[in-house]
């Protein structure tokens, strides 16, 4: 029998995050809120860094414990979305790792490689520049 995390309690609090962003973006929010944590905190600044969203801010969370990660999304004259896809890639159940010789390219370079590294997180570019590698998080292309 499975066991029950509890309402409102995602085993993958990075897989929610991104399952958020990713839902947000195909119903055209401008912005999108999502539980806060270090780690989050720290992959919305590498996907602002890559220009894949506009900002991101920490608020206190209204009516609950904690603190609530505003996600701002870029937007284009166009209407057209920076974001066209999220992929979880290392999860709880199968952890993904890559060597700094074997940093995975998203689409041929043109997406990115979200990386928790011995330095931090940062995207894969960055990692094959520092030389090192880490646990892969998540594709954003």
């Amino acid at each position: 029998m499975a066991k029950k995390t509890g309402v409102g309690v995602p085993s993958d609090p990075i897989a929610d995050m991104l399952t958020r962003i990713r839902n947000a973006n195909a119903a055209r929010h401008a912005e999108v809120r999502v539980p806060s944590s270090r780690l989050k905190l720290e992959m919305a600044r590498v996907l602002k860094e890559e220009g894949y969203i506009a900002d991101y801010e920490v608020e206190p969370a209204v009516g609950q414990a904690g603190e609530v990660l505003k996600i701002t999304f870029v937007s284009r004259p166009d209407r057209r979305r920076v974001i066209s896809g999220v992929k979880r890639i290392s999860r709880p159940g199968l952890r993904v790792y890559a060597r700094k010789t074997e940093i995975p390219r998203v689409l041929g370079g043109l997406g990115i490689a979200i990386l928790s590294t011995s330095k931090g997180v940062m995207s894969g570019r960055q990692a094959l520049r520092a030389g090192v590698g880490g646990e892969v998080l998540a594709y954003v292309w």
